[in-house]
């Protein structure tokens, strides 16, 4: 039992081997557990001879190196996303130089743990999952394959892609390209979760289900490693396999659960590489947005086409199920609040979108440090500048929000710029502070209010689109409706005018 720097608890165990394939003599798995570090992953090594181990190993001890040397008070996820371009960077370089190294690459999931916030970063179709305290399970990350985009994008059943020729193929992977994008999330932690980060060598062995039901079941986390270990071997072993076990806060016990099937509860697959809109999702944003969101953990994709194709793997498929709650008295507000979660996921999938491929590496010699706010020139059109600082804060939001409150004396709300207050409240946004945020958007609201203008009017809908999303993240239901309906009363076309009245009075939920 180690504690991290904010004093919660933190248990690890781990369990890596080979496995039984004859053709895999090496385990090519790496690992990195760092408690006083709180940093952990998982790498699985792709490529012939020594080649994937030489990838996996790199990709960790890149991490590694960059959370023993970091400083006080720098942005984890730039520090991590850095971290992993560096790695990229130097396994692609020395695939190139060195002729017995040709080809190599590898997967990684990264987990760094702070008090009661985790940050996670993954390349590849090795997976994060996380056992929340009631027993629910969640995977965090969504695998980086063929079938797997495949099935997301509606275009493949599971049952297709238990027998898809492509089935072995990763779509991303560190040291494949010159440059890879990585996805980051950073989101709260309930004390007494249990995350688990592992290789497919678990994962094509074992169902979603089942590993839930061994976390739960298990008298302990080294009892867990051990489990899993058996049903693999118990079922053929047929690739290198690593599980790692990280507990944040004390044990719980869980409610006895024998009789059920866990439940499984994914993000939205459309914007993985971004935060959630709830890290614990309300049973309208599991579905039904995410109606082609099934996998089958049995046909996990393996390598760059790289690794051989097994046989004999199961082929059930292992669908994810939602608990879906219904109720005739309910049916009227359900049909109220899926149209309060569209509104507040078109805002969030913007983000989303503009926050996608915006995060690179640019310096491999650099360690990760505070992406700087752009400088302004006096030429600078306004809707240029707002872009910038808009892609700014999508780079690094805790950096800009720090940057924006230090530039207001540390009362960011009292500014009477709109777009400031605007870009300050997606800041909180995505820096998992939904309340903050909506505070931001409403006095945003205000302030564009009392300056309407055809800019200020398409900045009013954006930010009244916000605050429904923020309020929906926190819980807020009923600040939800009332800020939809707001919504509802700036883009409503009025009697007679078959253009938007943006400056029709808000209704209640903002404030005039």
């Amino acid at each position: 039992m180690t504690e991290n720097s904010t004093a919660v608890p933190i248990e690890t165990a781990f369990i890596t081997d080979r496995g039984l394939n004859q053709k895999r003599p090496l385990n090519e798995d790496s690992m990195l557990c760092e408690p006083d570090l709180g940093i952990f992953a998982v790498a699985d090594g792709v490529g012939g001879a020594q080649a994937g181990e030489v990838a996996s190993k790199t990709a960790v001890e890149v991490l590694e190196e960059a959370f023993r040397h970091q400083k006080h008070g720098e942005d984890v996820e730039d520090l991590m996303e850095i971290a992993i371009q560096r790695a990229n960077d130097s396994t692609h370089r020395m695939s190139r130089e060195e002729p017995s190294l040709a080809m190599m690459a590898t997967t990684i999931v990264a987990l760094h743990i702070n008090g009661l916030r985790a940050t996670v970063g993954h390349v590849g179709d090795s997976r994060l999952y996380s056992l929340k305290p009631d027993g629910q399970i969640r995977r965090e990350t969504a695998d980086h394959s063929l079938v797997e985009e495949e099935m997301r994008a509606g275009r493949l059943t599971p049952e297709q892609a238990a027998n898809h020729p492509g089935r072995n193929v990763i779509s991303r992977a560190i040291g494949a390209e010159p440059s890879v994008e990585v996805d980051m999330r950073t989101f709260e932690v309930e004390s007494g979760t249990i995350f688990l980060i592992c290789s497919d060598g678990i994962t094509r062995h074992i169902p979603d289900t089942e590993l839930s039901s061994v976390l739960k079941n298990s008298p302990s986390l080294n009892d867990a490693c051990n489990e899993m270990k058996r049903l693999c071997f118990e079922r053929g072993a047929e690739d290198n396999l690593t599980a790692l076990l990280v507990r944040v806060g004390e044990a719980v016990k869980y409610a006895d659960s024998s009789d059920e099937e866990a439940t499984l509860i994914r993000e939205r697959a459309d914007f993985h590489n971004a935060r959630t809109l709830s890290e614990t999702p309300s049973p309208l944003l599991q579905r039904p947005f995410d109606s082609s969101g099934t996998d089958s953990s049995d046909t996990a994709p393996e390598t760059l086409d790289t690794k051989e194709t097994s046989t004999d793997v199961e082929s059930s498929s292992n669908t994810p199920r939602v608990e879906r709650k219904s109720g005739g008295a309910g049916r009227a507000l359900g049909v109220l609040f899926l149209v309060l979660a569209a509104t507040g996921l078109a805002f969030y999938v913007g983000m989303a979108f503009e926050r996608k491929g915006l995060k690179r590496f640019a310096d491999a010699s650099a360690v990760a440090s505070p992406t700087p706010a752009p400088t302004t020139t006096a030429l600078e059109a306004p809707e240029a500048r707002f872009d910038r600082l808009r892609r700014a804060v999508d780079l690094s939001p805790a950096t800009e929000a720090a940057r924006m409150a230090a530039e207001m004396n540390n009362q960011p709300l009292d500014s009477n710029d709109p777009e400031f207050l605007y870009l300050y409240g997606r800041a909180m946004f995505l820096n998992d502070r939904p309340r903050d945020a909506a505070s931001a958007f409403d006095f945003a609201i205000r302030k564009i209010n009392e300056n309407m203008t055809p800019r200020n009017g398409e900045l009013k809908i954006d930010a009244s689109m916000a605050k429904v999303a923020a309020h929906l993240r926190a819980g807020d239901n009923e600040a939800a409706r009332l800020a939809a309906n707001a919504l509802g009363e700036v883009t409503r076309p009025q009697q007679g005018d078959t253009n938007t009245n943006l400056n029709a009075s808000p209704t209640p939920g903002v404030s005039p």
